[in-house]
């Protein structure tokens, strides 16, 4: 569903990502794992058009996407929650949902829907946004990004700032995600929260790709997990 080619980014003269390649098949859950600073946030600004690459391709079910304005790719059916979420705070959590909605034929992603995740959040629909913890706010920007009907959702450091209890929580939400089929990539730096829920992985470190295979080989490689993770 999605391949990543070999793009190198820059904010101003500063070079961030060196030929950062990876793939997402459909319906898989993949986590982008790499240390604070390590090019996640970039790889996923990369991907959503947000700091477009100077070098390399980005292909979305197989279209050429790179170079696209933002709201182009949104279109093309990804979604992107950013790890500062950037919720509307003078909104109620219905009205943030409401002004994303983009009903879709068939079995698609409506506020009933997504109320049914997160039932916390029906029961304070109509309070404001900015009123709401960060655990909430964070279930509001998934729920917002869901009712645009994604077929690919980037999620970024979803679990930074959560206490554990609201880390399984969320987890048990993205697992249901991947129940019923919805693609996810996952830039995380809490190690134990990605293993749990991902089929495979890539390590990022100053901007580059230095490990990408399974959960289950990430698992056992030991040494570039203290490396690379510090884990």
């Amino acid at each position: 569903m999605l391949k990543v080619e070999g793009i190198h980014t820059y904010y101003g003269l500063s070079h961030i990502l060196f030929g950062v390649s990876l793939e997402v098949e459909p319906g898989e859950v993949v986590c982008l794992l790499g240390r604070n600073g390590a090019g996640k946030t970039t790889t996923m600004k990369s991907i959503m058009g947000l700091v477009p690459p100077r070098q390399g391709r980005i292909f979305f079910k197989g279209e050429d996407i790179t170079g696209r304005e933002p709201y182009q790719i949104a279109r093309k059916g990804i979604a992107y929650v950013p790890d500062d979420r950037r919720i509307f705070a003078d909104l109620t959590v219905e009205e943030n949902l409401e002004i994303a909605e983009r009903p879709r034929d068939g079995d698609g992603w409506t506020r009933d829907r997504v109320y049914e995740l997160f039932p916390a959040l029906r029961e304070i629909r109509n309070r404001r946004a900015g009123c709401l913890s960060g655990g909430e706010q964070k279930m509001l920007a998934i729920a917002r990004a869901l009712v645009t009907n994604p077929e690919l959702l980037l999620l970024d450091e979803p679990t930074e700032g959560l206490a554990p209890v609201l880390v399984r929580v969320l987890e048990e939400q993205i697992l249901k995600l991947k129940e019923v089929g919805l693609t996810i990539l996952l830039a995380e730096q809490n190690v134990r929260s990605a293993l749990r829920i991902s089929d495979r992985g890539y390590i990022i470190d100053n901007g580059r790709i230095r490990f990408k295979g399974s959960i289950r080989e990430l698992r056992e490689n030991e040494e570039v997990r203290r490396k690379y993770l510090l884990v």
